[in-house]
């Protein structure tokens, strides 16, 4: 019996040589070399990166909502007929949602990977399109995808998030320090503020001049390293592109 591609699926994977028989190589591949220590923090590359990270969470989560609730729905109705439809549906959407995750890895991360062969369908009719989409290891590696690395990009997003804005926050300090001993009691950035067991009130801020020279300089030297951090976040979500999004 002939075997035909489904027609939704090569709308999916097959456009600009994704599918079975595209012009780009199976392996995936860098667009674009990264940028040396020194450079990155300044690059567009790097920003990209951050880009994809913090956008990351809210596609995470609808990725996640999407996979868990067709699949609860699908296995809740496992023993009557509208399980296996609904099951099925999942692969697709995670198809999709895989599609999208690769245009968003190739644009933002520079790595292009091939998508998966479309499905395979040997059997005519609806009940063939269902059960070659409950057989289709594409579609359950992208529904694994969207359930793995949402706890991934909560992590990332914040991580992310709290770096970038401590590092330039502090490499910044010497521009904004005389916004707090003229608006506020505070006569610096304030690092503590306790009272001993011997009630003794212990408060630092950094407010002298080589303070605020050594506090920038550390916040510059965290700007560098929060670059490398978010480069090494974003090489888990490439190599969870190659291994469950490819071919």
């Amino acid at each position: 019996m002939s075997s035909s591609g489904s027609t939704l699926d090569q709308g999916w994977d097959a456009p600009r040589g994704y599918g079975d028989e595209g012009a780009r190589p199976v392996r995936a591949r860098r667009t674009e070399e990264p940028p040396g220590f020194w450079r990155a923090p300044f690059s567009g590359h790097y920003y990209r990166e951050v880009g994809y990270a913090l956008t990351g969470l809210p596609v995470a989560i609808v990725g996640f909502v999407v996979a868990i609730t067709l699949f609860c729905l699908g296995v809740g109705t496992f023993v009557t007929v509208l399980g296996l439809p609904v099951l099925a549906g999942l692969t697709t959407a995670a198809r999709g949602l895989g599609r999208a995750e690769r245009a968003r890895v190739r644009g933002m991360l520079a790595v292009d990977v091939p998508g998966p062969a479309p499905v395979r369908q040997v059997r005519p009719g609806n009940w063939g399109a269902i059960t070659a989409r409950l057989a289709d290891g594409a579609g359950w590696k992208g529904v694994l995808y969207q359930v793995v690395m949402f706890p991934w990009a909560v992590f990332s997003f914040s991580l992310t998030l709290v770096f970038l804005l401590l590092g330039w926050a502090m490499a910044l300090y010497p521009l904004y320090h005389w916004v707090f001993p003229r608006y506020t009691s505070w006569h610096g950035y304030q690092l503590f503020d306790f009272t001993d067991s011997h009630h003794v009130r212990h408060v630092y801020y950094i407010e002298g001049t080589w303070q605020i020279a050594a506090f920038s300089a550390i916040g510059v030297l965290l700007v560098f390293l929060t670059a490398r951090l978010v480069r090494g976040l974003t090489n888990v979500n490439r190599a969870a592109a190659r291994g469950l999004l490819g071919r």
